[in-house]
């Protein structure tokens, strides 16, 4: 007799293949905010705080949009769902140049909050998605490795978009604000979203062309009942998961924001804005690594302790960052990023395990937390616009942010979890 735990759903493969492609788009989508943050901050004149709206604008769909992409999933299902998705960020692709057209920043927000809002749908969907492809016994390294590429898409949005954003017109070195030189910078900003545009349309071809492999390698996955995240408050579990992802979501948007002009600036690096972005990559290349060793390591040490030893080390890099300047204050804020690493994954799970909430009501609400990408930026920004540009102190709140994860993490460690099916937690996260 075969062992369905074990056995793979025939024609799962390619179906995994196409779907893995969604995290690494979603990621790249996601990191490609960095140095775009830094390319409207000179192009519009604006102050580091509104500059960070553009972080705000993505940040806020999940808060938005996690609980009717629920609805929507459960009404199309997966494959037409994830088109829906990645027409919907199309879309807002396509707003970007009209914004830059017209010269009108608040339109590139809207854009923005269009693709976060497909990127949110896809969230939705694939995370799941990619744990029913397969066996249930296979779910957990699936998704890992899904993840990976995740990662890598964090590691090359800032290197490839730096390039694209940051060089030429008001970049270009020597170079002044003049009518042409904002003219080419906003046809920079175009380009990076007209081809990124493109090849979200590619990536909803494929899945397409895949949608029948996609039905129906999931159609026999059974599904739990969907539940409203608002159960979640029922458990102070949930609810303190839930302050966990909007804490780190928070914190490691607010350096990852930053970074770009932090590094750039004179008592860091004194660098071109173009350099800065590029080295920026090695922030989410960082946690890329780290989320391999960390894989590696939580097959040995318990989730709660190493969460506690990445929060701690992650508090002591931003203190230094706070307190320093140049080289050592740029590899220790670069550092962050490899301790960053496990946090999210981490912190999900040990919350769905604490949790005596309905498990997708639980997820719910930790997906919604990701908002906190919205809000704590801006306070790190207006730190920055107190201090006349000086960025070091904006590393106070996520410094603050890691603290309280650290405590988070020792009170994981030492709460048992609840009985939990292992095979449905790994579904949801």
């Amino acid at each position: 007799m075969t062992d369905t735990s074990t056995a793979p759903r025939k024609g799962t493969g390619l179906a995994f293949a196409y779907v893995t492609t969604l995290f690494f788009a979603w990621g790249f989508a996601t990191s490609l905010i960095d140095p775009l943050i830094a390319a409207v901050r000179k192009v519009f004149d604006l102050t580091t705080t509104e500059a960070l709206l553009t972080a705000s604008a993505w940040f806020i769909a999940y808060a938005v949009v996690s609980i009717p992409a629920a609805a929507i999933l459960g009404r199309l299902g997966y494959s037409r769902s994830i088109i829906a998705a990645l027409v919907v960020m199309v879309l807002g692709c396509l707003i970007i140049p009209l914004a830059t057209l017209v010269d009108v920043y608040e339109i590139v927000l809207l854009g923005l909050f269009v693709i976060a809002s497909g990127v949110t749908l896809l969230q939705v969907a694939a995370n799941p998605l990619v744990a029913v492809l397969g066996s249930p016994k296979g779910s957990h390294a699936r998704l890992n490795f899904s993840q990976f590429f995740n990662s890598l898409g964090t590691t090359l949005g800032p290197l490839l978009g730096s390039s694209v954003l940051l060089t030429g017109g008001v970049f270009a070195a020597g170079a002044v604000v003049t009518a042409a030189t904002r003219d080419e910078s906003l046809r920079s900003i175009d380009f990076a979203f007209l081809a990124l545009g493109g090849f979200f349309a590619l990536v909803a071809f494929f899945i397409f062309t895949a949608r029948k492999k996609i039905n129906a390698a999931a159609a026999s996955a059974q599904s739990d009942a969907v539940s409203s995240p608002l159960k979640a408050f029922s458990s102070r579990w949930a609810v303190f998961g839930a302050l966990a992802i909007f804490i780190y979501v928070g914190s490691e948007v607010t350096i990852g924001g930053l970074l770009t002009n932090f590094l750039a600036s004179p008592t860091i690096l004194n660098i071109p804005e173009v350099d800065a972005g590029r080295l920026v990559s090695f922030y989410w290349g960082g946690a890329m690594v780290g989320r391999l060793i960390g894989a590696a390591l939580l097959t040995r040490v318990p989730a709660g302790v190493l969460l506690t030893v990445n929060t701690v080390i992650a508090a002591i890099l931003c203190l230094v960052v706070t307190q320093t300047t140049g080289s050592t204050a740029a590899y220790a804020a670069i550092g962050v990023g490899f301790f960053n690493s496990i946090m999210f994954p981490t912190i999900f799970t040990l919350t769905l395990e604490r949790s005596t909430a309905p498990v997708s009501a639980t997820s719910g609400l930790l997906c919604t937390a990701i908002v906190g990408g919205a809000v704590l930026p801006l306070i790190g920004g207006m730190l920055v616009d107190d201090a006349a540009e000086i960025f070091n102190p904006a590393f106070f709140v996520p410094l603050a942010g890691y603290a309280l994860l650290a405590v988070f993490a020792v009170g994981a460690a030492r709460k048992k979890p609840e009985a939990r099916d292992a095979a449905t937690v790994a579904t949801l996260h």
